[in-house]
């Protein structure tokens, strides 16, 4: 597995652009679009902490284990949220997908299937990763959907295993998805786009 580093990756009508501290007024507009710091097992920043969320972002970006990106839905030209790669473990050719979350409106949307899309495809074909992980909240039912909707398998739930914002302490579903079964996930999240009616932006 080579080197994870930050790089621009867009395609079906979204942008994934290396985070920067320029990005933060478009992340607090997005995340003001339903109020998503309001959802308790979420880790959507306050409009008062964005800044310290997107500094220790790059901090783990500067430490090695997380690729932090903002996302651009380009019909618009606007920051419609952000994702990572994170956990990233070069000895076992793996990375995971999170920290992901999306302005209301674009929930639902092409943009979600956009960019797992062009973060797997990276993974996969570029960094020749052998399996890409992906984890959500015990009670955060809607993105346990959306992975599954993606192809990933579910291996399971680690309990008591990471605190949230307000204190209490989650449990964890854990999904994958392995080098062998991409091809058919490409597939599939190629179909879920044509639906989409979602267009190449390059």
């Amino acid at each position: 597995m080579i080197g994870v580093a930050p790089v621009t990756l867009q395609g079906c009508g979204v942008r994934l652009e290396p985070l920067r501290a320029e990005h933060q007024n478009g992340l607090i507009s997005a995340a003001g679009d339903g109020e998503l710091w309001k959802l308790w097992f979420t880790t959507v920043p306050e409009p008062e902490n964005t800044e310290a969320y997107v500094h220790a972002a790059l901090e783990g970006q500067c430490a090695g284990h997380m690729v932090p990106w903002a996302v651009r839905e380009m019909t618009t030209n606007s920051i419609a949220g952000c994702t990572r790669f994170h956990d990233i473990v070069p000895a076992a050719r793996r990375v995971e997908i999170g920290y992901t979350w999306y302005a209301k409106r674009w929930q639902r949307s092409h943009v979600n299937t956009a960019c797992k899309m062009l973060l797997m495809t990276h993974a996969f074909e570029t960094l020749g990763c052998e399996v890409v992980g992906l984890r959500t909240d015990h009670f955060n039912f809607a993105s346990q959907r959306a992975i599954e909707a993606l192809g990933a398998k579910r291996d399971g739930v680690i309990r008591h295993h990471h605190a949230r914002r307000d204190g209490s302490v989650r449990d964890t579903v854990f999904y994958s998805i392995l080098a062998a079964e991409w091809p058919d996930v490409r597939r599939h999240l190629e179909l879920r786009l044509a639906r989409h009616g979602s267009r190449d932006a390059d």
